[in-house]
């Protein structure tokens, strides 16, 4: 399985909009310019976004777009699927009645159990994994307004 360059510019644009989760609308220039996504693809990805209702436009001069949930409620796996559809490893496993050995094929149960293992994985990784993980890569601590406070005495 290959994913589209359309799922690969999705899934990081859409972690952008999760690192600045709590700033108020992202203009569209911002995140393709941080993320390195040319401006007018990145503008048909959030238009299918839209439409699936994971994120928001905000109009206006301090417009740009917000993500509907929480990054901890959205998992990539949400994130693709809208982007890419379902995991497909074979045709098969997409359309039951398409091969006429579908009953008795050898291999159609190796393709169902890599099929649910992908999909367990890109399922159990939320945006917020992935903020977590970049920040923590980049030591970047989660500003503590009490740590503050208590630096001050």
């Amino acid at each position: 399985m290959k994913l589209s360059t359309k799922g690969k510019y999705g899934l990081k644009a859409i972690f952008e909009l999760s690192l600045h989760v709590n700033e108020g609308p992202m203009p569209l220039n911002m995140i393709a310019s941080k993320q390195k996504i040319p401006e007018q693809y990145l503008e048909q990805i959030f238009s299918t976004l839209k439409k699936s209702k994971l994120i928001t436009s905000v109009r206006g001069a301090q417009g740009g777009y917000l993500l509907n949930k929480a990054p901890d409620e959205v998992t990539v796996g949400d994130v693709l699927a809208i982007l890419e559809g379902p995991v497909a490893l074979s045709q098969c496993i997409i359309d039951e009645g398409v091969c006429e050995n579908s009953n008795d094929c050898s291999t159609k149960l190796v393709w169902e159990k890599l099929k649910k293992g992908i999909e367990d994985v890109l399922n159990s990784i939320t945006l917020q994994d992935m903020v977590d993980d970049y920040n923590k890569k980049n030591n970047i601590k989660e500003f503590d307004i009490t740590e503050l406070m208590n630096n001050k005495k």
